[in-house]
């Protein structure tokens, strides 16, 4: 038997419309500084990065406006649901992607969170660039082309 050679990781959340939104750049892995009763809650499963964006400020990347609930067992001890969370980076990428946003005017949207194969929560960030809306619309029309064209030939052969 051979062992599966891909890591499995475990999606918590993922920003499925950023890729419809953005035109996706680059895209890096960053690690994120979470409290304990955070973690526990993510492990459940129950967070959102849909309306999230990444942030720099103090020289630091900063998720911001992602939500992840509050878990019910940790008490008093419990976290804030948006709170700002820092993205652990190395300084040369925080330094290119603080530039990037001040100068380019680009943005930085979360794409997934997840846990790595060691156990560990990542957040997949990405240098976009906001879609006007007849981009948005070329889009569609090639994906109803695509799934179309798929149809047809499938149904040919």
């Amino acid at each position: 038997m051979a062992a599966n050679s891909a890591p499995r990781l475990k999606a918590v959340a993922e920003n499925r419309k950023a890729r419809f939104n953005y035109e996706i750049g680059e895209v890096v892995e960053a690690g994120i500084v979470l409290t304990g009763s955070e973690v526990k809650s993510l492990r459940l499963g129950k967070a959102t990065i849909a309306e999230s964006y990444a942030d720099a400020r103090e020289g630091a990347i900063w998720l911001v406006n992602s939500n992840i609930p509050e878990y019910l067992q940790a008490g008093r001890y419990n976290h804030t649901p948006k709170r700002p969370r820092k993205l652990l980076l190395h300084q040369r990428q925080i330094n290119r992607f603080a530039a990037a946003i001040e100068r380019e005017g680009m943005t930085l949207v979360p794409l997934k969170l997840y846990f790595n194969a060691q156990g560990r929560a990542k957040v997949e960030i990405a240098l976009g660039k906001g879609k006007k809306l007849h981009d948005k619309r070329d889009t569609l029309k090639k994906r109803t082309w695509d799934r179309e064209r798929g149809r047809v030939l499938r149904d040919r052969g």
